[in-house]
């Protein structure tokens, strides 16, 4: 089976979206699973949860080449060759990260200007605009990965673009609120054109490159993950209860092209994959340890409720990674 890479996308900033992916990662490796997490947001906050700042500035100082995505991609942005083998970081035994990098920002002028030279049959144009692909798929075979969590940026610019079609599934995070449900709206037909886009594009795949992996057309919506949303009872608040409602109607019209489903809730959307809340106390001490939150000990100060939420976070994130892996068609390890 081919591996799963799963985006994480809305382009709405601000609703949780690394966090999902930091703890979505831990949670498939506590599960069994060997992942790979990849960084191609340019703000590196992906990274900047797993790794400490002094082995950020190993790895964003480093000679060798293929430290972090950027130095990966570098030869290409220079014009001095293809792509470099990416180094994958070990954060845990079954967990490897490939390092995010402030300045693969400067790679996207150069991915736009190649996006339309592929009709062309430009063969430099198709190397740019893989490049993310066969970075994460060569790293996602060296490390053995049964499964690729990919964190991108909030816009809609082309370093997403190219993430996008690297990506065979997307996941969307929604905070319950007028801008994320914008979001959706945006993402939606974007994501849509992007990957009719590149169905067009692959289609004229220059014979001399017939050998080189490109992705499949695909980018298949899974679903979405109701984030960060105020609790009363494990029930959203009044305030929000109205964007809330309209969740499973907007993802369905926008995301899915489907007419809207009357009576559908969040809680029997079956597009809604998980609910989870913002645990905004424990989120300090998950940071200041550089892990998710249900990995957090005593020694972290996860004491007496701290404790006992931070097996909550456990329990839902357990559920969502279960779910999202019956979605992909993952197999799900037996519960112990």
């Amino acid at each position: 089976m081919t591996t799963p890479i799963i985006a994480l996308f809305n382009n709405k900033g601000g609703v949780g979206k690394t966090s999902l992916a930091h703890h979505l990662s831990a949670m498939f490796a506590e599960l069994g699973q060997r992942v790979l997490a990849a960084d191609l947001d340019p703000q590196a906050n992906l990274t900047s949860a797993f790794l400490d700042e002094d082995r950020l500035e190993e790895l964003w100082s480093g000679e060798g080449p293929g430290q972090t995505i950027f130095s990966a991609v570098r030869p290409l942005k220079d014009g001095t060759g293809d792509i470099d083998k990416v180094h994958i970081e070990v954060v845990a035994e079954a967990l490897g990260l490939i390092v995010g990098d402030l300045t693969l920002s400067t790679f996207e002028d150069e991915l736009s200007q190649q996006w339309p030279k592929c009709l062309d049959r430009d063969p430099r144009a198709f190397r740019v605009i893989t490049a993310f692909y066969r970075a994460i798929r060569d790293a996602a075979e060296r490390h053995r990965a049964s499964v690729v969590v990919v964190d991108v940026g909030p816009n809609l610019g082309a370093i997403n673009r190219a993430a996008l079609i690297a990506a065979s599934h997307v996941v969307v995070p929604v905070a319950p609120d007028l801008f994320s449900l914008q979001g959706l709206r945006n993402l939606g037909p974007t994501v849509r054109t992007w990957r009719q886009e590149w169905v067009e594009r692959a289609a004229k795949l220059p014979p001399r490159l017939s050998d080189m992996p490109i992705p499949p057309a695909g980018t298949a919506p899974v679903g979405y993950v109701v984030l960060q949303h105020a609790v009363r009872l494990d029930r959203p608040v009044k305030a929000y209860r109205k964007w809330v409602e309209r969740i499973p109607e907007i993802y369905a019209q926008h995301v899915l092209e489907q007419p809207p489903r009357p009576g559908v809730s969040i809680e029997s959307d079956p597009d809604c994959l998980g609910l989870i809340k913002h645990y905004r106390s424990l989120m300090p001490l998950a940071q200041e340890a550089r892990k998710p939150i249900f990995q957090l000990t005593v020694a972290d100060g996860a004491i007496g409720s701290h404790a006992a939420a931070a097996r909550d976070v456990g329990r839902a994130f357990r559920e969502l990674a279960e779910t999202v892996s019956r979605k992909v068609g993952l197999a799900i390890p037996a519960r112990t």
